[in-house]
């Protein structure tokens, strides 16, 4: 998958920007929104975790390293794969507005991840990141601070 433009997902949040930043690098927090079998996670530079998503018959080894942070504003990590080359960028920022946290999202990917494999392409990377943001991150957000 060649992205010549980022993916980009924004949603306005009910909750402080401490209470998103704790959504976002709180493993525990991480587990019910975002990856349930992430092992581990800080928020810190340098950070390295590793974990397994089976899609059907394919798996994806995830390789998470974090490269930037600033608290409660953003963190960013690089994505690779074990079993597939390519390799990726995904940022986090939030900002508040008004009442709420705005939260934006870029996925970029910094190599070509492989076009003949379903989920490396943009429609399918759109797609997994509006559903765990628009959906999983609202709904955890929405039960946890309401």
């Amino acid at each position: 998958m060649k992205q010549n433009e980022p993916i980009i997902v924004k949603q306005l949040l009910n909750a402080s920007i401490e209470q998103v930043w704790e959504a976002l690098t709180n493993v525990v927090h991480m587990r019910k929104w975002y990856f349930d079998v992430i092992p581990d996670f800080e928020p810190k530079v340098g950070f390295k975790t590793q974990f397994l998503v089976s899609s059907g018959e394919r798996n994806f080894t995830h390789n998470w390293s974090v490269t930037e942070v600033v608290p409660n504003s953003k963190i960013c990590y690089h994505w690779t794969f074990n079993e597939y080359p390519g390799e990726s960028i995904s940022t986090f920022e939030i900002s508040k507005k008004e009442e709420q946290t705005l939260l934006k999202v870029k996925s970029e990917i910094i190599t070509d991840f492989p076009t003949d494999i379903p989920e490396f392409k943009r429609e399918s990377g759109k797609a997994g990141w509006e559903y765990l943001i628009y959906t999983n991150l609202v709904q955890f957000i929405d039960f946890k601070y309401s």
